[in-house]
């Protein structure tokens, strides 16, 4: 399924990036979106990983930061190949998880990748998410009250009910499916206000490290939310 050219640059919405830059023996990748600033680095020998650093810049919640070294345990010593495997997703900030398992996929990349999802806010309750690969358009789609209904073969299925068709992908569009999922999963937060993102508990419990039952009741939320699509500032901005 390619996604056509289309407007969204121009539109109000939801924008984040991922970006995973190789190294000899090391890897780092990054993300950046309305609600969340953050990066995982692997050293590694080639191999297995022998030290994980995280970076959580901007969170959500106070509780996130320790979600660190949640990780750290999840990854230190394990092989590259092993990391989608190694599940643990919920235990972990799901973000970091998924920026680790991103950086071990592409730790041997000639060169460095970036993902771009674009999620506009509802027209007339419809929005519109694109994927991007290094500028380039990947995958996209239409969806009204969080169901598809563009295009044809995915009409009428919900965002959380994709994986049937995201596994029956590509290998290489295999990943960039989930990503785009998720994203457009959490832009639905900007319909919501801060007043009703606010109460931890009331939110779901056990869905990552923050929300685990014995953490969620201490959680408090941080209005640091920023609109990349206000164009006044980019995404994955170098900083001094």
């Amino acid at each position: 399924m390619d996604a056509a050219p289309t407007s969204l640059d121009q539109l109000p919405g939801f924008r984040r990036r991922l970006r995973v830059t190789p190294r000899p023996g090391s890897v780092c990748s990054e993300l950046e979106d309305d609600y969340h600033r953050m990066s995982v680095t692997l050293i590694h020998d080639g191999r297995a990983v022998s030290r994980v650093e995280p970076v959580m810049q901007r969170v959500p919640w106070t509780i996130c930061p320790g979600a660190a070294a949640q990780l750290q345990r999840t990854f230190t010593g394990v092989a590259l190949a092993d990391f989608a495997a190694r599940g643990e997703k919920r235990e972990n900030c799901t973000h970091l998880h998924d920026l680790a398992i991103l950086a071990a996929a592409h730790a041997f990349d000639a060169e460095p990748l970036v993902y771009d999802i674009l999620v506009s806010d509802p027209i007339d309750g419809r929005r519109r998410a694109e994927m991007r690969r290094n500028g380039a358009a990947l995958l996209g789609w239409s969806d009204e009250n969080n169901r598809i209904v563009e295009p044809a073969e995915l009409a009428g299925i919900a965002l959380d009910k994709l994986r049937s068709w995201i596994e029956s992908l590509p290998a290489e569009r295999r990943e960039a499916a989930r990503l785009l999922q998720w994203g457009a999963i959490i832009a639905n937060g900007r319909a919501r206000s801060l007043e009703k993102q606010s109460d931890a508990s009331a939110l779901g419990v056990g869905r990552c490290y923050t929300f685990q039952a014995h953490r969620v009741a201490s959680a408090k939320r941080i209005g640091d939310i920023r609109d990349f699509s206000q164009g006044t500032t980019q995404l994955l901005a170098r900083t001094v």
